[in-house]
């Protein structure tokens, strides 16, 4: 089945007071005194201004640099690119699903599944007593990947439109979650790994599989992948700990992680539900 988120016045209060003093004192011994407090108050209320100006600049342009560590949204268009014949060789999803223990029965979460070429593989693994969650955040995909798993003939899918800041799933509903070839698209990693790790079920895992930044192969630009280490320390701002790496992929590091307040330490094994 398939389915489907007051300073101001003050300011204006120094001005009209200044006003009637300097009127009444400008031929008076006080006039440069007072002429002074007021441009003294002037030029503090300037730098105050200048300093929060100069903050704001300096959290946008770190905010900004952060983003454009990561690619844009890929485009729907495109999604035949996504389909050449030679991806089963080097992205080898069985062996991926192995590494996970994906199996019949598993309950697992495809994350920025785009087209749905990996969902359709896990639909298939997973068996009719297990489930597959689609995510992405663009509709353009989750309609795509429904027309798929139609024309495939497949049950065992459910389609969810998450935001970029939360998968949408429900909570401690997967035993394995998978981003393959999505990572670097993330406009807030942090935000959405923390979801994806409130949806694993204990001794639940979470594989992150991208292109590695030295470049070569497939994939984005170098420009626009994102270094393993950098999606280690969003895992541990998220609650998740690196369990191990994978190796055996040509062209992409492929990291498995769990939860840090996990008692099993990732131990159990995903098809036993």
């Amino acid at each position: 089945m398939i389915e489907q988120v007051g300073d101001g016045q003050r300011v204006a209060g120094a001005g009209s007071a200044v006003g009637p003093v300097l009127a009444n004192t400008w031929r008076g011994p006080e006039c440069e005194t007072v002429l002074g407090s007021a441009f003294g108050g002037i030029l503090a209320l300037a730098r105050g201004l200048c300093i929060a100006l100069v903050c704001t600049t300096l959290v946008t342009t770190a905010v900004a640099q952060e983003r454009r560590r990561h690619g844009p949204l890929f485009k729907p268009e495109a999604l035949g690119e996504l389909e050449g014949p030679d991806r089963d060789a080097w992205q080898m999803p069985e062996a991926v699903m192995d590494a996970l223990r994906i199996a019949d029965g598993s309950h697992v979460g495809d994350i920025g599944a785009g087209g749905g070429w990996f969902t359709v593989r896990l639909a298939r693994r997973v068996g009719p007593n297990g489930l597959v969650y689609a995510e992405d955040v663009q509709s353009q995909m989750v309609e795509a990947i429904r027309r798929r798993v139609d024309r495939e003939g497949l049950r065992n899918v459910r389609t969810v439109r998450g935001i970029e800041t939360d998968p949408r799933l429900p909570p401690q509903s997967i035993e394995a979650a998978l981003i393959v070839d999505a990572y670097h698209e993330f406009g807030d990693p942090v935000a959405m790994l923390r979801g994806i790790a409130a949806a694993l079920k204990p001794g639940g895992s979470l594989g992150v599989v991208d292109f590695n930044k030295s470049g070569g192969g497939p994939g984005p630009p170098s420009d626009e992948r994102v270094d393993a280490k950098l999606v280690i320390q969003h895992a541990n701002s998220a609650g998740l700990t690196l369990r191990r790496k994978e190796t055996f992929l040509p062209f992409q590091y492929f990291l498995v992680f769990g939860r840090a307040d996990d008692p099993s330490g990732g131990s159990t094994a995903a098809q036993t539900r």
